[in-house]
Order: structure tokens, then sequence, then C-alpha cells
């Protein structure tokens, strides 16, 4: 099929941010690519939800991102599907701890070839669809970025690194493609939570000047700002942390 209105592929998009991020863009008229890794029943789910709003509108494709032969077949089908694509959100992301003395190798291959690698070369696979229309790029970023969370010095540098992809291709891709970021600060927590948690979320919250958690609709809907109402922006990183990277 062929559509006029945009298109947008957002990677680990079957549920959370991912999710969320894809409903406040179809809310607003865009087509959406829903790519998962495990989660297909969630993928589907979504996209029947979306489908039923507005008919053709919702589409999804597997895939994993730590590999590199999926990363161009997962561009393809999402070019496919409508026949355009507009914007690209790099939402999907590993996050564990990494300890110095117990980080092993398949640890750093997982996080870097997620978080980094993952992005950089889906971003190359979209170049064309994303130069035809004059599209734009958001990538997920974090407030550790800049100051990084302890014992998780492979994660920090994963999303530093992609803190730094984000200003250079904004730099490459111009004019004909905008890239921009996007840095989370407490929207949500571990599904599993226990003690030592909620000791951690407590310390997290009494550095966060707004004194609450955020919701995953702030994040979504920055996304969607910088794809939809944002023309003149491109090389930026939004905090949205409820000013908690004032503090740490």
């Amino acid at each position: 099929m062929t559509t006029n209105a945009p298109v947008a592929l957002i990677t680990g998009a079957a549920h959370r941010l991912g999710a969320q991020t894809a409903s406040e863009l179809h809310h607003k008229g865009w087509c959406v690519v829903i790519h998962y890794r495990n989660r297909e029943e969630q993928a589907r789910a979504l996209a029947d939800r979306l489908n039923e709003q507005r008919p053709d509108s919702a589409f999804i494709v597997q895939g994993d991102l730590e590999q590199q032969e999926d990363i161009g077949r997962i561009a393809r089908q999402a070019v496919s599907c409508t026949g355009r694509l507009d914007g690209l959100v790099n939402n999907a992301s590993a996050f564990f701890p990494t300890p110095v003395s117990e980080a092993s190798e398949d640890d750093w291959n997982t996080l870097i070839n997620t978080n980094l690698k993952a992005p950089f070369f889906l971003v190359q696979a979209c170049l064309p669809a994303l130069r035809q229309h004059r599209g734009g790029v958001v990538n997920m970023i974090d407030i550790y970025a800049e100051r990084p969370l302890e014992e998780h010095p492979i994660y920090c540098a994963s999303k530093a690194g992609l803190a730094a992809l984000t200003r250079s291709l904004a730099k490459d891709l111009a004019p004909e493609i905008r890239v921009n970021g996007v840095s989370p600060g407490a929207i949500l927590w571990p599904e599993q939570e226990n003690a030592t948690a909620r000791e951690h979320k407590d310390r997290i919250l009494g550095k966060t000047p707004l004194q609450r958690t955020g919701d995953p609709t702030d994040i979504a809907r920055t996304i969607a700002f910088l794809l939809c109402d944002a023309p003149y922006i491109t090389g930026h990183i939004i905090p949205v942390d409820g000013g908690r990277s004032l503090s740490i």
C-alpha cells in the first residue's frame, strides 16, 4: 500500500516508552511501524488497536538489533509497508549493571551493539527513504550519558557514544535529515521492584526538583514534537527529567 501520511519506524515499540511513542505519533496522524524482538503478542495487540482507530496505519516488524543482517531487513520491511519513511526513533535499549570486576565481553557486546551500533546502522539503512522525504531521527539517550551511574560503565559509555553520534549525524546528514535525541530521567522503573530498588527510587526523587516521576507521555510528546513540529531543530538532546540533571 501507499500513503500520503508520514511514516515512522520505532524500535523496541511493543511496550513501555516505545509503545507510548507509537501511540502518540499515530494520534498525530502518522502511520507507525512497530519493531519488536520477542514481544510479538504485545506488538500485534498494539498494531490491532491502532488499526481499529485508523485502518492500515500500523504495522509490525520483527528483528534482533544485535544481528547486523537483521538491521537492513528491518529497514527494508519498514519502507515496504507504505513505500515511504519520514521518521526513525531509535528507542530500543539494553540496560543492566556491569561492575568492572564482573563485566564480560558478552555484556560489552550486548550493550554497545544494541545502544550504539544498531542505531548507527539503522540510520544508514534508512538513509535513502529518509532523505526522500526530508525526515527526522530521534535517538533515545539517557541523562547518565553525561553523569555516569555507578556500576553501569558500559551502559553509560554506550549512551555517551549515542549522544556523540547524534550530534555527528546531525552535521553529516543536514540539510536533508534532522537528528536529535531525548534523555529521559525517572520515568519507568524496572518491572520487578525490590526493597533496594525502592530505596534507589527514593534517592532519585529526592534529587529531582519536580519531586515526582515523569510519565511515558512526557517522552512520547517530546519525540513527537521533534519529528512533527521542530523543523529548525537538529543536533540537540533534550533532557526530560524533571530537572534532575541539574543536581547529579
